[in-house]
């Protein structure tokens, strides 16, 4: 089974008209997967039970080492270093590289929200995953504060943009962390940019300027379904 953990929630007014986090990211892999909050408590399946992971956002940042978090951690860490296929997104992306040894913090830059060009590394242009979306640069949603500051020691960098130096990265051959959201179109981050306008204003953006020039970024969501067709690819091999 690929087991999404679910590490937060998103704003009120989405999970009533849209759903949480993880109908998005159901809706995107087309296929079916089990989900686990492991912020109640619960206990993480075997791992010979798993044929993927992939780890949500949250509105929690990494630095706090909340107990939920750190415990995802070890338990991560576990099952990449067990050749389970791993898809860290955003917070997971950033959970994934503190479970190896990688820096997490505040990004100097400040908030990155919108729509932004993600640009492929030559790694990144050859790389099973990010390497078979079709496109070398490509539109994708961002939302975040804290970001990859370092990557885990033996990490491969595989894409950036103006803003983050690292987009994606990839651990050994079958874990990925990407900041950027494949799960997230373009009506849920308008949601997400209006929902945090004064802190934007605060730091000397634009939320106007950034809501006009959100889109849809179809590239990008691809990601999804091309790791759950990676994923059985594995089992198939296993």
């Amino acid at each position: 089974m690929i087991l999404i953990l679910k590490l937060g929630d998103t704003l009120p007014d989405l999970i009533e008209r849209r759903g949480d986090f993880e109908a998005w990211f159901l809706a995107g892999l087309g296929a079916p997967a089990q989900v686990l909050d492991p912020r109640t408590g619960a206990d993480f399946p075997a791992l010979a039970e798993v044929s993927g992971i992939i780890i949500t956002g949250s509105h929690s940042m990494v630095t706090e080492r909340l107990p939920w978090s750190e415990r995802s951690a070890a338990w991560v860490r576990s099952a990449v270093e067990a050749g389970i296929p791993t898809l860290g997104v955003c917070y997971g992306h950033q959970l994934l590289a503190h479970a190896f040894g990688g820096r997490v913090g505040n990004n100097p830059n400040g908030t990155q929200k919108g729509t932004t060009e993600v640009e492929l590394t030559l790694a990144g242009r050859e790389d099973p995953l990010l390497g078979r979306l079709g496109a070398e640069r490509f539109a994708a949603q961002v939302s975040h504060t804290q970001s990859v500051l370092e990557l885990p020691p033996g990490a491969v960098r595989l894409a950036g943009d103006g803003w983050d130096e690292n987009q994606a990265f990839r651990l050994g051959n079958n874990a990925w962390g990407v900041q950027f959201h494949p799960e997230i179109d373009a009506d849920i981050l308008r949601a997400y940019v209006r929902a945090e306008a004064e802190n934007l204003k605060a730091q000397g953006q634009d939320p106007e300027k950034i809501l006009a020039q959100v889109r849809e970024t179809p590239v990008a969501a691809r990601l999804l379904s091309r790791f759950a067709a990676l994923t059985v690819a594995c089992y198939n091999q296993s």
